[in-house]
């Protein structure tokens, strides 16, 4: 949510800040703005997209070799003009970018207020430029001072960058809940929601823990305390990413990209972890929890959204194949339904930013009650990682895409090598299923590639359902979490209603929406239930619905009943929600660059959800 970029160096700040903010555009764009210093304080927003600011400041002064940039998501106040960060205090000294919600605005400002200031915007970020400048004035304090007692007031999540006309060679950042990566180059810092901005500029970075208030100069001094006044040791990371990563590639958006990524990154994820002719399956990052998790008594999945979904695809890897009792839980539900959690259990979180705040704060709440916690994310230095007791990451690399393809996949590939290992050292499956399943793993990649082959059958039947109003997701088993994630994809990129079923219920109430002009998409792979699903789709035919089966390579039974089918490679029935899930991103994909939707940016959506 809302994206952050600053700078401080020799360079010109304006083209570095435009194009941070293009590269964070993906976490937001209700609204996007800058602030230059160069004597003076100039501040340009605009409603939109980044582009239009860049067309709204055209020929405007834009020297400076300091600034900061914000594109936000819109949670206090409607996206406007005045409503754009970043935003001034009372005397226009100070300004500030903020990301998160401060949920103590109300009675801060109420205050502000009482003591003669007024305000010009509708955001929680104004009332809290205001009081660092009341705290400044009111106690003669330096302005990294008056930050850190702001701060001491305020409740809620916040990532903030403030700059002062008054002294042109700082700035500060602070962080609470929310992200924030300083990025330490030759002579010059730069400051970033995420490492998208920094990456083609500097490799080393320090990323913020909550509470932690840092202070960079143009003497090159990187300096950090916490809100209690304590000074830390900054600790320099090095960036995995690329800058290729978080280009289009020829591709026309990231999204293509990404699903076409996704061979790779299941690959990846699953470099060395996984030697099928040695029989080895291990992961490091929970190398001292194995046994942990072979003792589970219970196995707690918390997500939120595509994460979610894998995870319950998660819960029938660790059920089926090591035996383990599963949960998976939304982490925004868990978090405030007093959940019963033991201190024998282990809790599975699964982000890909690894910043979502309901995740992390399921994280919070059940490290309080003795829980072992294990993170599943793509992001190196994130939250998750660093709140957790152990995990893994997906190495998907960066996903720009708002609707999530390939850390979904990946993510998958983490939870199967995850079950699979258990399951060997609890001796739930035999020697011989055990090598089956590695040696099928091994294969995704290969059988990915080639799933990927029905692109252009794919956009024939996108031409021909682009104009639907609702659609059905049927699977059963393993593809049940298939099906949800499917609907998912075309509602968030296409806004066409879709909801995802278990085949079974469908006569349980949805069979009543099945008419000639509602899509019907069936995963049809699975062997084990296989007649049950023909039975579906028969009923569906009966009810004239059109049928869109996704099946195992040289099925003819399903073939002569769908209206189209999709034929994918063959895999072990725990395999193929890898597999099945790439003609559903593709249908999504098509369906919604037809109807001409913004695929890699879907209204009112985010990449990284850092708020509730």
């Amino acid at each position: 949510m809302c994206g952050i970029v600053a700078y401080i160096g020799d360079k010109d700040a304006y083209p570095i800040l435009m194009n941070g903010l293009r590269r964070l555009e993906y976490r937001g764009y209700d609204s996007a703005g800058v602030a230059l210093l160069n004597g003076d304080m100039r501040v340009y927003k605009k409603a939109g997209k980044v582009d239009d600011l860049d067309q709204f400041i055209g020929t405007a002064d834009v020297k400076g070799s300091i600034g900061i940039g914000h594109t936000r998501w819109a949670t206090h106040g409607e996206p406007n003009d005045i409503n754009a960060h970043p935003h001034l205090s009372g005397t226009g000294n100070l300004t500030m970018i903020h990301n998160g919600i401060i949920e103590n605005y109300g009675s801060l400002k109420a205050e502000l207020q009482e003591r003669g200031h007024t305000f010009s915007s509708d955001t929680d970020t104004e009332v809290l430029i205001h009081l660092i400048e009341d705290i400044m004035e009111k106690e003669q304090l330096p302005l990294e001072e008056a930050v850190r007692i702001a701060l001491s007031q305020v409740i809620g999540a916040y990532a903030i960058v403030v700059m002062a006309k008054g002294d042109q060679d700082k700035l500060i950042a602070a962080r609470k809940s929310s992200p924030l990566v300083i990025g330490i180059g030759k002579g010059e810092f730069f400051i970033a929601s995420d490492a998208t901005p920094i990456v083609e500029h500097t490799k080393n970075v320090v990323y913020l823990n909550d509470l932690e208030i840092a202070v960079v100069t143009r003497e090159g001094d990187l300096s950090i305390k916490t809100i209690d006044n304590q000074r830390k040791t900054p600790y320099v990371q090095e960036l995995e990413w690329k800058l290729e990563m978080l280009e289009k590639g020829g591709y026309d958006h990231f999204m293509l990209k990404e699903i076409f990524e996704q061979p790779r990154s299941v690959k990846d994820s699953m470099r060395g972890r996984l030697n099928p002719d040695k029989g080895i399956v291990a992961l490091g990052g929970i190398k001292d929890y194995e046994q942990l998790l072979v003792n589970a008594k219970r196995i707690l999945i918390v997500a939120c959204g595509t994460s979610w979904h894998a995870g319950l695809v998660g819960e029938y890897l660790f059920e089926d194949l090591a035996r383990i009792p599963v949960e998976v839980e939304y982490a925004s539900e868990f978090r405030y339904r007093n959940p019963v959690i033991n201190p024998d259990d282990v809790v599975i979180a699964i982000s890909q930013s690894g910043e979502t705040a309901d995740t992390l704060a399921a994280i919070e709440l059940a490290k309080s009650k003795g829980a072992t916690i294990l993170g599943i994310c793509n992001v190196v230095g994130s939250s998750i990682s660093r709140v957790t007791h152990a995990g893994s990451y997906t190495h998907a690399g960066p996903e720009i895409g708002v609707a999530s393809t390939k850390a979904f996949t990946a993510q998958l590939t983490i939870l199967t090598l995850m079950a699979l290992s258990i399951a060997h050292k609890k001796g739930t499956l035999s020697e011989s299923r055990f090598q089956v399943l590695l040696h099928a793993l091994d294969r995704i990649p290969a059988k990915i590639e080639k799933a990927l082959e029905t692109n252009d059958l794919i956009l024939g039947i996108a031409e021909r359902y682009k104009e639907a109003t609702n659609a059905l997701y049927l699977g059963r088993g393993y593809n049940f979490p298939v099906a949800l994630e499917g609907a998912l994809k075309l509602k968030e990129i296409s806004y066409i209603h879709a909801e995802g079923y278990p085949a079974a219920e469908m006569k349980h109430g949805p069979i009543a929406l099945i008419d000639e002009n509602m899509p019907v998409i069936v995963m049809a792979t699975n062997m084990s239930a296989y007649e049950k699903i023909v039975s579906n789709i028969q009923e569906v035919k009966a009810r004239k619905g059109k049928v869109i089966a996704i099946v195992a390579e040289g099925d003819t039974i399903i073939h002569e009943m769908a209206d189209y089918t999709i034929e994918i490679p063959h895999t072990e029935e725990p395999l193929s929600p890898l597999l099945t899930v790439i003609p559903l991103q593709l249908l999504a994909y098509h369906i919604a660059v037809l109807r001409d939707c913004n695929v890699d940016q879907p209204r009112n959506l985010a990449k990284s959800v850092t708020v509730e």
